[in-house]
C-alpha cells in the first residue's frame, strides 16, 4: 500500500518504523550554515537508504546571480526525475544540522504541486540520537523517476509583490532572520549588503519556533502564529530564501494558509537599489 504523509513534520521513530516501504524516498537536504563560518571535518554519514538534494548546485538555479534561487517548473521535474524521484513517492526531507535546510526542500515540493512530502523533525542529529540506522554516503545511479509538477504560482513571490504589499494592511511580511539582523544592529554574513528591513515587516526569527534542534510542539505553534490567520497573505522573508521556508513549516503546522516565500528575500531586497529600507 501506497504510503500516505499526513503531517508537514515526522519523528524519527515514524521514519525507521517506515523505513522499508517502497514508496519512501529519503532525501538529504544539508547544506551549509551562511552564518557559521567554521568549517565542518566530520565525515559525512547519512541516513540509511538517503539520496542527497543538492540544494545548492542542482536545485537552484545557478544562472541567477543570488543564492537559491528556485528552478523553472520544467528544471525541477527534469532534475526530480533524474533524481529518481517518482509521483507516488513518500518523501522525507532532512538535514543534518536539525531543522535548518530541509523545510526550504518541503517548500519547493509544495510549490511544485507535490503534498506527499514531510520534514524529519530533529534530523541527523535526532535519528542519530536514536540510534537508528546510517550509513556513508554512496554513488549511486538512480533510475529516472517519472515526478510531475503541479506548479502552485501564488507560493512564490518576487519583489515586485513585496513592494506592492507593504502598504496592504491585509498582508504581513514576516523576517525569519535574528532580531540584530532586522534592526541592523549586527552585519550581514554577506558582503556588501545593506542593513535593516522592509518597511512594516515583522520580525519573527526562525529560532523562536524551534528548541534544540526540533519544531516546538504544534500548541506552541498554534499560539505564536494565532494572530496571523486573519490576513489576506503572508509573505516570509529571510535573507536567502532557507530560513523563510522554517517560518512557511510552522505556519503550515499551526494551521495558517495562504503563505508565500519572497524567493529573493533580503540578499536581493538589500542589494537592490531604490527600494525603501528600514531600520
Amino acid at each position: 500500500m501506497s504510503l500516505k504523509i499526513n503531517s508537514p513534520l515526522v519523528s524519527v521513530d515514524w521514519l525507521y518504523n517506515n523505513l522499508e516501504n517502497e514508496n519512501l524516498t529519503i532525501l538529504d537536504c544539508t547544506i551549509p550554515k551562511v552564518t557559521n563560518k567554521s568549517q565542518n571535518s566530520t565525515v559525512k554519514k547519512q541516513i540509511k537508504g538517503a539520496i542527497f538534494f543538492d540544494l545548492k548546485n542542482i536545485f537552484s538555479n545557478k544562472n541567477s546571480p543570488l543564492p537559491n534561487t528556485v528552478l523553472s517548473a520544467k528544471e525541477f521535474q527534469e532534475k526530480a526525475q533524474e533524481l529518481g524521484i517518482q509521483k507516488n513517492a513518500a518523501l522525507v526531507c532532512y538535514d543534518d544540522l536539525g531543522v535548518y535546510s530541509s523545510p526550504r526542500v518541503w517548500w519547493m515540493f509544495q510549490l511544485m504541486g507535490f503534498n506527499n512530502v514531510a520534514v524529519l523533525d530533529g534530523g541527523l542529529p535526532a535519528w542519530k540520537a536514536k540510534k537508528h540506522p546510517i550509513e556513508s554516503p554512496k554513488n549511486q545511479q538512480p533510475k529516472k523517476g517519472n515526478f510531475k509538477v503541479n506548479y502552485k504560482p501564488e507560493k512564490l513571490i518576487f519583489t515586485k509583490d513585496v513592494l506592492n504589499s507593504i502598504e496592504k494592511k491585509e498582508v504581513l511580511i514576516v523576517d525569519a532572520r535574528s532580531k540584530g539582523r532586522f534592526y541592523g544592529t549586527e552585519p550581514e554574513p554577506r558582503n556588501d549588503l545593506k542593513s535593516g528591513h522592509i518597511p512594516n515587516s515583522v520580525n519573527l526569527p526562525f529560532t523562536e519556533i524551534q528548541q534544540n534542534g526540533k519544531m516546538k510542539s504544534k500548541e506552541v505553534l498554534e499560539d505564536i502564529f494565532k494572530d496571523y490567520k486573519n490576513k489576506k497573505q503572508i509573505i516570509f522573508t529571510c535573507g536567502s530564501g532557507i530560513t523563510a521556508s522554517i517560518l512557511a513549516l510552522g505556519a503550515e503546522i499551526a494551521g495558517v494558509k495562504n503563505v508565500a516565500v519572497y524567493d529573493g528575500s533580503w540578499t536581493e531586497w538589500g542589494s537592490t537599489t531604490n527600494l525603501p529600507i528600514a531600520l
